[in-house]
């Protein structure tokens, strides 16, 4: 017992150095894959491998063009079927910070005001627990989003961000419209992982939204199933003017 109190001692409680230095541990992302450009003389063989890379993905990530693979981070679940297909896979980058500002967002950032003290309220919308799960390591010593100036509230009449995880059940749509009408601005709506984004494997049914900006209008998006948390810590960063939002949101073109 005395070593493990003299350990604690000795070592303190660890806690990530990010946003003032990059993040490094391992385990601390998956990782996403990116745009693959493809050679202009591939042989047939190669050819048809691309084609069953693509039909490989389950929910439509990767999209094929004359001359690369694009992938779209919104569907991406993480399956890795395209990172395990041999000399065909996609690269992957070991990455968090995800978090991308919509083409028409309803608002932008907070904010100075905002900057060491912002409030947000988390809404359940049909979530498996995977993404939910990331949100709560935030409060934990690693993570300690409060340390930056971040806190999780009850109450919408509170909340400046509303972070929304889950594929966007029928069954939430009046209590995310409600939560939403009921905080002050300014205010920023980020949606949480893919089923939040697009749907994820779920799509739209009779069950779910094809994703959260189908009900309530969206500001930031984090793509990932689930997001691990520095690129949920990111959203917050970018909500609230102090961190620069990534880029894949933008057009293939304009993203390269």
């Amino acid at each position: 017992m005395s070593q493990w109190v003299w350990s604690g001692l000795r070592w303190g409680i660890p806690t990530t150095r990010y946003p003032a230095r990059r993040e490094d541990a391992p385990g601390v992302t998956p990782g996403l894959p990116v745009t693959r450009r493809l050679h202009s003389l591939l042989s047939e063989r190669a050819q048809s491998g691309i084609d069953r890379l693509v039909d490989r993905c389950p929910t439509g990530a990767l999209a094929r063009s004359a001359d690369r693979v694009d992938v779209d981070p919104r569907r991406c679940v993480h399956c890795f079927r395209c990172a395990r297909e041999g000399t065909e896979a996609m690269p992957w980058e070991a990455g968090y910070e995800w978090a991308a500002t919509t083409p028409l967002p309803a608002s932008g950032p907070l904010g100075r005001p905002f900057r060491r003290s912002a409030h947000i309220r988390v809404v359940d919308a049909g979530d498996c627990g995977a993404c939910l799960h990331e949100v709560k390591q935030l409060t934990s010593p690693y993570y300690n989003l409060h340390r930056l100036g971040f806190f999780f509230t009850p109450t919408p009449r509170q909340a400046d961000i509303l972070l929304v995880v889950g594929a966007a059940a029928d069954q939430m749509r009046t209590a995310l419209e409600k939560t939403l009408a009921a905080m002050p601005t300014p205010r920023t709506v980020i949606a949480a992982g893919a089923c939040a984004l697009s749907g994820g494997i779920f799509g739209s049914s009779f069950a779910c939204s094809g994703g959260v900006g189908s009900i309530v209008p969206v500001d930031i998006e984090v793509p990932g199933n689930p997001p691990p948390p520095l690129a949920i810590l990111h959203a917050l960063l970018v909500a609230t003017g102090r961190a620069q939002p990534a880029a894949w949101a933008a057009a293939p073109d304009e993203a390269s």
